[in-house]
């Protein structure tokens, strides 16, 4: 049989009942075996998230690219690591969208850039993922794959938490927030980690000292950084947590699903 057919005939039983117990138990630990810093969060948000996955698996459409086709084991394994950020936000953060495109490698996206003489150049850009204002979130499961608690990088958690920046209609680094007061103090804590980010880096390429933690790509812009130091946080709290205090406590009381860290 056709492995798409399959697997869009096993998610469509499991759209009839989309509660955590829909989930086969032998795929869900496969999934967490091979996740570790999931495996690792509380039972009773394991719990939770196990239905939440469900649930978007149920409302979202994913398609594969170039003749992936896509299996049980992507589909799961890209719903688990999406929905831990909304874990304590609600699955409605993700309700402006609907397709998710998984391309066995990277992808070449065509660009195009205007030089100061007004001269167009264009280009392609590799990209692991790409998320889209209101569009689609497109993958590289080849990327997916290669996600890292000990280097903080996880792809799917980077686009998807754009996807949460870009809620209020501009990726900037700061998502919809629920009070004055916590955005404000958003922009005060976000606004220093970047600085000293960015500082940070511009020490280590230009006399060598110890290069930060997070991905250089951070310093490309505050929304970069915000879905970068976002990796980080919900794949290794652990260092995170000695890394950035400040936003370790920043980024627990926005999403909702702190725990210890020993």
């Amino acid at each position: 049989m056709n492995p798409g057919a399959w697997w869009r005939q096993l998610w469509g039983r499991w759209a009839s009942k989309p509660g955590a117990d829909s989930i086969p138990e032998i795929l869900w630990q496969a999934t967490l075996q091979s996740h570790p810093f999931l495996a690792e969060r509380p039972s009773d948000q394991l719990w939770r998230l196990r239905g939440m996955c469900a649930q978007f698996l149920r409302s979202k459409e994913f398609s594969g690219a170039q003749g992936l086709q896509i299996s049980d084991e992507i589909a799961l394994s890209i719903a688990a690591q999406a929905c831990l950020p909304v874990l304590g936000l609600g699955l409605h953060w993700y309700d402006d969208f609907k397709g998710i495109v998984v391309h066995p490698s990277v992808m070449l996206a065509p660009r195009q850039l205007q030089d100061e003489a007004g001269v167009v150049h264009s280009y392609h850009e590799e990209l692991s993922g790409e998320a889209m204002p209101g569009g689609p979130v497109t993958l590289s499961w080849e990327d997916v794959q290669e996600g890292s608690m000990a280097a903080g990088y996880n792809v799917v958690i980077h686009e998807f938490v754009h996807k949460l920046d870009m809620r209020d209609g501009v990726a900037d680094g700061c998502p919809p927030l629920p009070s004055r007061d916590l955005a404000l103090r958003w922009t005060r804590v976000m606004q220093a980690a970047y600085d000293r980010f960015t500082e940070a880096l511009s020490m280590a390429d230009r006399f060598g000292g110890p290069p930060p933690w997070l991905d250089r790509y951070a310093a490309t812009a505050p929304a970069e950084f915000f879905a970068v130091a976002c990796e980080a946080y919900f794949v290794n709290r652990q260092r995170f947590a000695l890394e950035w205090p400040d936003l370790m406590q920043l980024f627990d009381d926005f999403f909702g699903v702190g725990q210890a860290v020993s």
